[in-house]
């Protein structure tokens, strides 16, 4: 009774925190989306804005600067408290890079937002280092199912995001109850999320469910090439580039040159009106390798924001695209690809499967659980998060890794 007392406070503070945090997040990114679509010239403000931001971060953030894998740090070993200004400087560049025009999501900056302001308790409450640990992994799961209106799918990948094959399960009290606190806060400040519906789901069967193994296969590959060509794009900015500051500058330029040439804006900010198009209707078979493209530009030259409803773009455009050669219905396609990419390039099989039921429902889980769990393999031993520790690896034949962290592979 004493532990479920302290943390049902302490996550109630996270919630609210969290919650708030996401909420008005949530609200400003919708703003500016709109205020940049309908004013496109700002698209040539990208590199000015890139500049703004890397100047910023350089002179007054490099101890905030590496964002999740921050995080992900202080959860395996706490060290200092993370400083508040990640909150304010990620909001902040968050926003710019959207405002802009470049590709980036809205989970980083979910995540950080509640990573700082929670661990704020962490001094007066006189937490030691493993009820920090707790801490932190409440305010993932509290700030990932905010964001995205998913508590469970939140909780489940605060537990797993941080070791590969292994959950804490010392924080699953608080993790799910930061979660669900935090998801009720954003919906009373009435922050709105997107709604998915699959309605083609077929008849449980072996055909379809090896057709569900294809594709988990293509989605496996599409998250690896992601996550492999985000750090050796993200190494060739700093190897050219030895001014911080003039990354993502360049980067800007680059990203707005392209956007130009396309003659269009769909592949840039979250592109939720692409995505809900991909359960409906056929789209062009390169949108997700576009996408794909300016992500990991705008990421790797050092704009702010999140990589995961862009992996959610790319993998629901993909399979639309495999529509054209896999017979099973276009929405469910998209739906599996939607959470096998993210899947792949996080390593959150479970968590994945539980967002998939959330969004989509439970009917069509069997055919997502096969496609998640088969990219989760076939993505092999990458991540979008360098900092995240291998904990059991994903097969017997990748030996003598445990222990060690993305960076170092």
């Amino acid at each position: 009774m004493p532990y479920v007392l302290k943390w049902t406070l302490i996550t109630a503070f996270i919630g609210i925190l969290a919650g708030s945090a996401s909420a008005g997040f949530l609200i400003s990114l919708d703003y500016v989306t709109n205020l940049r679509e309908s004013n496109l010239w700002l698209i040539a403000l990208l590199p000015i804005a890139g500049l703004v931001v890397g100047l910023m971060y350089q002179y007054y953030g490099k101890d905030v600067e590496a964002g999740n894998n921050l995080l992900l740090e202080n959860i395996h070993e706490p060290k200092e408290t993370i400083p508040l200004k990640m909150a304010i400087f990620i909001y902040l560049g968050t926003m710019s890079t959207h405002l802009f025009g470049g590709s980036a999501g809205r989970e980083g900056t979910a995540l950080q937002m509640a990573g700082s302001l929670s661990d704020q308790l962490s001094k007066p409450l006189k937490l030691s280092k493993e009820d920090r640990k707790t801490l932190l992994i409440s305010a993932v799961a509290a700030g990932f199912g905010s964001v995205f209106g998913t508590p469970l799918a939140g909780a489940i990948f605060a537990l797993e995001f941080q070791k590969v094959g292994k959950m804490r399960y010392n924080a699953i009290f608080p993790a799910f109850l930061a979660a669900i606190l935090a998801d009720l806060v954003t919906n009373l400040w009435q922050a709105k999320h997107t709604h998915y519906s699959i309605s083609h789901i077929p008849q449980l069967d072996l055909k379809p469910l090896i057709y569900s193994i294809l594709s988990g296969i293509f989605f496996g590959i599409c998250a690896a090439v992601f996550s492999k060509s985000i750090h050796k794009v993200g190494y060739l900015f700093k190897s050219k580039i030895s001014f911080p500051a003039l990354r993502p500058f360049v980067g800007g330029i680059i990203v707005a040159m392209a956007v130009w040439l396309i003659g269009s804006t769909k592949y840039i900010g979250l592109g939720i009106p692409t995505i809900l198009a991909s359960f409906t209707e056929a789209l062009p078979y390169y949108d997700f390798a576009l996408k794909m493209v300016l992500t990991i530009l705008t990421l790797a030259a050092g704009f702010k924001g999140g990589e995961v409803t862009p992996l959610f773009f790319i993998g629901a455009t993909l399979g639309n695209a495999l529509a054209y050669l896999i017979p099973l219905p276009l929405d469910l396609l998209a739906g599996m690809g939607f959470v096998s990419v993210f899947a792949g390039a996080t390593n959150t099989p479970l968590a994945c499967i539980m967002l998939g039921i959330e969004l989509f429902g439970a009917d069509s889980a069997v055919y997502m659980a096969v496609a998640v769990v088969t990219a989760y393999l076939f993505s092999g031993h990458n991540s979008i998060y360098t900092k995240q520790i291998i904990g059991e690896t994903k097969h017997r034949n990748f030996k003598n890794q445990v222990g060690k962290n993305f960076q170092e592979l």
